[in-house]
């Protein structure tokens, strides 16, 4: 049965997504916020900003406008960075298709949102903002799935968690393939809590990465074993916050969204938060920022979008609200805060182990 499709930014993930199930033989737009990505995809059928050496069907069309990208459609897909996630759900409620629960929606979007009671669970904070229908009704998509192997035809799982499980059976079918394995979930605060956390983990696996290689005592220090120690112990944050925060499964942390979404996000080279960490210790890449607060302001002068920054400091406000001990993610957070340097935390967080 063809489905009516939308999916709200073309970034590598949301391209992706659009690609995948527009080769299914539904009928899927992708909404641009640039006006020649949108070109591009249309005429082109390539999006090169943001998924390189990537051919795109034919069949998928690109849009510029919010409205006649949503309206109407059966299912609809929020692709944008967390960032800019809140301002896009304030336009959806002009949208006749939203407001009357018409058109079902899931978030692929990784990460925490800022509001004035604290930083929130994505899924929380838009049951605030959309019309009721949608309460316990969202989606939320996550697992081990960097998009330039998605694209790639590379065999991959994901998680498809709702407090409605006929939903997250929906998207379900509407995404899995025989290379895109798909599998539902009820677990959606946990399945949150991995995907965003799991970012924090791997700018601290960069870092120490980029330091095992680099002449000195570092090199002396670190090794594959010792980042295989760091992984774990950051396993363990996750779990420990997801638990917190109403995770409903311990399993959720042993399976793709947790144990398999945090391998793939720290060793892969497409990981932008390993990337960030990377150079962090290679190119001094802190080193005009005043602190975590001037980064995230400037954010856009880094030239990639490492979601692991923002979700540092709101790791940090949330397990001091659950009086949690997260020596890694706190340590980041140092880091990137300018409170200390990355040897000195990583030779303190290893001594803590003692």
């Amino acid at each position: 049965m063809r489905s009516t499709v939308a999916v709200l930014g073309a970034g590598a993930w949301g391209t992706t997504v659009a690609k995948v199930i527009a080769e299914k033989g539904h009928d899927v737009v992708i909404w641009c916020y640039e006006k020649e990505t949108a070109e591009e995809i249309n005429s082109k059928h390539t999006n090169e900003r943001f998924l390189p050496g990537v051919a795109l069907p034919a069949e998928l069309r690109a849009l510029c406008s919010v409205e006649e990208a949503v309206s109407g459609r059966e299912y609809l897909f929020l692709a944008l960075p967390s960032l800019f996630l809140l301002d896009m759900i304030k336009q959806l409620l002009t949208v006749q298709s939203i407001r009357e629960g018409h058109t079902s929606i899931a978030v692929i979007t990784k990460g925490f949102l800022e509001t004035s009671s604290g930083p929130t669970l994505i899924l929380d904070t838009l049951e605030d903002y959309l019309p009721g229908f949608y309460r316990k009704s969202l989606v939320y998509i996550a697992g081990p799935s960097h998009a330039e192997e998605v694209a790639r035809g590379k065999i991959t799982g994901l998680i498809s968690a709702s407090r409605n499980p006929k939903n997250a059976i929906r998207f379900r079918y509407l995404l899995k393939s025989s290379r895109l394995l798909v599998f539902a979930s009820t677990d959606v605060q946990g399945v949150q809590v991995a995907a965003a956390v799991k970012n924090v983990i791997a700018i601290a696996f960069g870092i120490m990465d980029a330091l095992k290689t680099k002449p000195g005592e570092a090199e002396k220090l670190f090794g594959d074993n010792t980042e295989s120690l760091l992984l774990a112990a950051g396993l363990n944050e996750i779990q420990i916050l997801g638990m917190a925060m109403g995770a409903t499964h311990r399993e959720t942390f042993s399976s793709i969204s947790g144990v398999g979404d945090l391998d793939v996000t720290c060793r892969s080279v497409f990981g932008r938060n390993r990337r960030f960490g990377r150079e962090i210790v290679e190119k001094n890449i802190l080193e005009p920022f005043r602190d975590l607060d001037d980064l995230l302001k400037h954010i856009g002068e880094i030239g990639y979008l490492p979601e692991g920054a923002a979700a540092a400091k709101y790791v940090r406000i949330l397990s001091e609200k659950h009086r949690l001990k997260m020596p890694i993610s706190d340590g980041l957070y140092q880091i990137l805060n300018k409170e200390t340097r990355p040897l000195e935390f990583l030779q303190s967080f290893l001594k803590s182990m003692e």
